[in-house]
Order: structure tokens, then sequence, then C-alpha cells
């Protein structure tokens, strides 16, 4: 594999980390965001193209691929940014870039593109844990449209969406990969309610209950009962940036530990001078580098035509990044010492974020199995 940049690449990835450090004071990295100042986060870099980054550019985005996604979520995860930008700018746009009307992609994706309004991805339930056949909220035929009901858990973004790319079962029964469909909902549609919380990682989250919603024919998104494998590669996608920014998040608390230790002494010595600490820190930096590979590959295998060695190359990322970036996340912490507990030292932020991007569209040890499944069905066959 070819994981050389072009000078596109280097370009890009060196204008997203000026915008970085100068929107996210180091200082502050991690800390919860008011709705103003996300606001006007959000704005540039949607000047930046980044909102926009994976919808096409004749609705207003930049059309790239799973490759300069690897390289600004990287840059964001280096600066704990762009709270906003996964959930709105990946999973939802694409999936209205994939499959919507043409109506839909003109009144949804160039307002997106550009930061002004913001899609919601509603997929994941309770009873589910993560795997999507296992849906349960479902639309029902009326007259003129369709019905949704049921309840959406940990919805990023869902109290500043202006629309929710909603996944639902339309036929079959729990548990088969057909029967589901996909439904673009404006979120100020009756029958919507908010449970709205903070997670791990100071992001904004919240239930979504769906209440006998009225939605017409035209919210559709693509064939009814149709849309298993649109989703599953939309979450694909998705966590190839996750592992991304995972990479980028590692990098910087790497960066932040070990200029902790070199200028913090005891018994008159700088920290770094101990063995076993330098163990530590050895450590972090393998898992480091061998993440960085693996969230390559995953952006390869996102952007090539095999799904299932998408699937193969994506489960296993995830299962490893997660495992790796936890580990060394716990490390980083300890290596601080009683202050990498406190809220004003950034280990603890960067640790959180890699902890929340792991139970996020499927933790390391779902993703394991999903890769062992594939390799018993390979083998099968």
């Amino acid at each position: 594999m070819d994981f050389s940049l072009t000078d596109d690449h280097v370009a890009l990835q060196d204008a997203v980390r000026r915008f970085c450090d100068g929107e996210y004071p180091a200082h502050t990295r991690g800390n919860a965001e008011d709705k103003d100042l996300a606001a006007k986060r959000r704005h540039g870099l949607a000047e930046l193209g980044v909102t926009g980054l994976a919808i096409d550019g004749e609705h207003g985005g930049s059309g790239y691929g799973a490759a300069e996604t690897m390289l600004v979520a990287q840059e964001l995860g280096r600066a704990l940014g762009g709270a906003g930008w996964l959930a709105s700018g990946l999973p939802a746009a694409a999936l209205i870039g994939a499959a919507g009307s043409a109506q839909q992609k003109a009144k949804w994706l160039e307002a997106a593109a550009a930061g002004e309004q913001v899609l919601a991805f509603a997929v994941g339930e309770a009873d589910a844990r993560y795997d999507i056949a296992r849906l349960a909220a479902s639309a029902a035929e009326t007259g003129d449209g369709w019905r949704i009901d049921g309840t959406k858990t940990i919805v990023f973004d869902a109290a500043i969406a202006d629309a929710f790319v909603v996944a639902v079962r339309t036929s079959g029964r729990r548990g088969d990969a057909a029967g589901l469909s996909l439904f673009v909902v404006d979120a100020k549609t009756p029958g919507i309610r908010l449970r709205n919380f903070e997670t791990i990682d100071a992001r904004d989250a919240a239930h979504v209950t769906f209440d006998r919603v009225a939605v017409s024919s035209a919210d559709l998104i693509g064939e009814a009962g149709g849309a298993h494998e649109l989703i599953e590669a939309a979450l694909d996608r998705a966590n190839a940036a996750l592992v991304a920014e995972s990479v980028g998040a590692l990098d910087a608390l790497l960066e932040h530990t070990s200029e902790h230790l070199k200028t913090r002494t005891q018994f008159g010595v700088p920290l770094a001078k101990f063995q076993a600490l330098q163990h530590r820190v050895a450590d972090m930096l393998i898992s480091l580098e061998q993440s960085k590979s693996m969230a390559c590959a995953a952006a390869m295998a996102v952007d090539g035509n095999d799904p299932e060695r998408r699937r193969r190359f994506v489960s296993a990322a995830k299962a490893y990044v997660g495992d790796a970036c936890r580990t060394a996340g716990e490390w980083g912490i300890q290596l601080h010492g009683g202050m990498g507990m406190t809220e004003e030292c950034r280990a603890g932020h960067y640790a959180k974020r890699m902890f929340a991007i792991n139970m996020t569209y499927g933790d390391a040890t779902w993703h394991l199995q999903r890769f062992t499944a594939q390799r018993v069905e390979q083998e099968a066959a």
C-alpha cells in the first residue's frame, strides 16, 4: 500500500492545523463549548471546506475521499476540535449524498456544507448494541406518507440539529438485514422529543424519541427496505474517520506526556531519566505508529469498491486502535501523576475523547467479533 501524501494532502493538513492552533488554544482543548463558540468554529471549518468534505462539489462540498478525511480527522483529534463535524458531515450527509433524491440533496447538502445547517444521524438504540439489523424503531405507511415511532440513543448534536437522518425498520423482523429504511426528518416536526446530556468527553448528545412523527414519502432516502448496506457503508466511513481522530489525539497525548516527563523532576532528576517510565512512553509510541498504519489501511479500504474488504479493514482498525488508545490513555494519565486526574490537565481530556471514540459506532470488542465472523465466513466458503 502507498501511504505517501500528495502536495494537496499536505496543504490541506497544514491549513486545518493552522486553524486548530488558532481556534483551539492548548489550555482549553477538550472543554465544553457554548452555543456561540461552537457556531463560530463550525463556520470556520466550513470556510476551510471541512464541513462539506465528503459532499460533492455540485452541492457546495469539497468532494474529497477517505484519505483527505483521515488527514482532517487527525488534526482535529490533535486539537480535540470539530465536535460537530463528524456526525453532520459524514454519516448523515453521506447517506443523503449516496441515495437521496435531487430535492433532498438541494435542500440539505449545500446548507450543511456551508455550516448553516446541522444534520444529526439517529441510528443507535439501547437494545441493538451496535448491530443495525437489530433496530426496532419503525416506520409504518399511512395514507399520505409514513409514521415513525421509536427512540434513538446517543444522537450527537441533536439539540442543534436542523434535521435528523433516521434509520428505522419498515418491514421484516428484528435481526433481519432486509427491511431497513432511512428518512430525513425536519427537527421541527411535531412528535420529536429530546433528552439532552453531555458525554464523558464534553460533547453534546441526546436520546431522541419519535412519537407518531408524520413524514411524507418525499422524506424517504432511497428505496424502502433497502438501506442496510447504505447504513453499514456510512458507519464504516465514519469509523475510519474516528480511528484517524484517535490517532491525532494519541499523538498529542504522547507529546504532552513526553514534555511532562522531561520537565518534572524527582530525586533531583527529570522523570524521563527513569527507565520504567521510558518503557511506558516507548509502548505509547509503538501504539501510535501501529495506529497510524491501521488508520491508513482503513481509509484506503473505505475508498475501495470491495464491501467485504472495507468491513474487514475498518473493524480491524477500530478493534486495534480502540484497545491501544484506551491503554495509552490510561498510561498518559498515570504518567502525569495526581495532576493527570484534574480538569486543568489536558491528558485526561485526550484520554476521555479516545475512550468515547471507542464506544461510538461499535467498540473494540464488537468490531473484533465482526472481524472474526468475517474470517469464519471466508474460511467456510
